[in-house]
């Protein structure tokens, strides 16, 4: 590949794969997230003036979370600090916060923290950290793969902003590799090489929201195909299939919409049949499972619901086997899960009682409150105390049930959820004839 011989740094480029020499430098360059990067979001607006404070980037790989660290270290007055949790220790941690008292005190600059993989942090090397992130001494940027809310120390996590990445989406990541290609400076342009449309589409499809995949599989693509007789590099679908280890899938992108519609509605249809093979259909295709499994989760609540609550039991913890073991093997327990959620009794009163009650809670301001008795008595004074002695203490009757009003006194007539006469609802029913509910 022909690179400017007054370019300094060529040869280091040069080494770099292609993910990296394509990061973008700039907020305007940026690709996808546009739900926290647009203009006049908060985070950008942060960023324009230098006010950013500390914050928590959680998502899956290849979303930017690294990309849009290093825009801020670019654009930030202050210092940048890059460390690994994994790598990093608590005399790490130490040295940089001494940095950046030192850059405070002597040069009245802030300093940024860019943690990777922060969730790896355990509770030593968090409470080492915690009071410099307290008293402002350093603003905290996190990078993490997994949810902080269950993966991190709360008293960090409390303290942070925390910014969730979307997977990107098919038009991010094909408008991204189409740029790499084109580029002759940091991509692939000085190869003269020309990827089919439906090369493309593959890659971009099948890398699962991931730019770094795409931005890989690319690359191995052009490098690994030889040129022809006048130099140009011509990458077919196949090229691209192998690169990218996926078999192409027999439809274009809105037909990929059709299969996962398909799917979906034989979940609910009870077509245990259908809904395997069109799983199979995406999967085989290049769809990534997880897509399917979510999907599945969703359904196992929205379509079966209170029918057979274990639906969603079963359907979660398909999807929890799949991300730890990973394909081909994860397939099984959730095409296990499929066939379970399809065979269940369906009942969608669940979701009819959610919207109601969610209309309610968005419309009624004029509630009259929570009842006296069910409030908060902690540190009431004493006529509120004085109502709390209403309440009625369910396990003080027979049956662990005794009726009394706990909607507000607007909406105390208010039905949200009615059981069918499906699976497990007729065992709800059957215990409120027991209980003498009426309702």
């Amino acid at each position: 590949m022909p690179y400017d011989l007054f370019d300094l740094n060529g040869n280091e480029n040069n080494a770099k794969p292609l993910a990296e020499r394509m990061r973008a430098n700039n907020l305007n360059d940026f690709i996808g997230q546009k739900h926290i990067v647009s203009e006049g979001s908060l985070l950008r607006r942060a960023i324009s003036l230098d006010r950013l404070g500390s914050c928590i980037f959680f998502g899956p790989p290849g979303t930017g979370k690294t990309t849009l660290a290093n825009i801020i270290a670019s654009t930030t007055h202050g210092e940048f600090i890059k460390l690994n949790a994994v790598q990093a220790g608590v005399a790490d941690v130490k040295k940089a916060v001494e940095q950046a008292r030192d850059n405070l005190k002597l040069y009245g600059k802030r300093t940024y923290l860019m943690l990777d993989e922060c969730h790896r942090f355990n509770k030593t090397q968090s409470d080492s950290l915690l009071p410099a992130i307290e008293q402002g001494t350093i603003i905290f940027i996190g990078s993490t793969t997994e949810n902080p809310f269950a993966s991190m120390t709360p008293a960090i996590v409390s303290r942070c902003r925390v910014f969730e990445f979307k997977r990107l989406s098919f038009e991010d990541i094909r408008g991204a590799i189409v740029k790499a290609l084109k580029d002759k400076r940091r991509g692939l342009g000085g190869y003269s090489a020309v990827v089919s449309d439906d090369a493309l589409d593959h890659i971009a499809r099948t890398a699962g929201g991931d730019l770094r995949t795409a931005y890989n599989a690319l690359e191995l693509a052009v490098l690994t195909t030889p040129p022809q007789s006048d130099g140009s590099i011509t990458v077919t679908l196949a090229d691209a299939e192998q690169s990218i280890q996926k078999k192409a899938m027999s439809y274009g992108k809105d037909e990929f919409y059709d299969y996962l519609s398909a799917f979906c509605k034989s979940l609910r249809g009870s077509d245990s049949n259908a809904a395997l093979y069109y799983a199979m259909r995406l999967i085989e295709g290049g769809c990534d499972p997880m897509i399917v499994a979510r999907r599945l989760v969703i359904h196992s609540s929205e379509d079966v619901g209170m029918s057979d609550p274990n639906a969603l039991v079963v359907a979660t913890s398909a999807m929890y086997a799949l991300e730890k073991t990973g394909y081909p093997e994860g397939l099984i327990p959730l095409s296990n899960a499929i066939i379970y959620v399809c065979e269940a009794p369906k009942s969608n009163s669940v979701v009819t009682a959610m919207n109601a009650a969610k209309r309610d809670a968005a419309t009624v301001r004029d509630d009259d409150g929570v009842p006296a008795y069910l409030k908060d008595n902690s540190f009431a004074d004493a006529g509120t105390k004085s109502q709390s002695k209403k309440y009625k203490y369910p396990h003080d009757f027979a049956g662990g049930f005794v009726e009394q009003q706990y909607l507000p006194d607007k909406l105390k007539d208010k039905i949200y959820y009615v059981p069918s006469d499906y699976g497990y609802e007729k065992t709800v029913k059957e215990n409120r004839k027991n209980k003498g509910k009426l309702k």
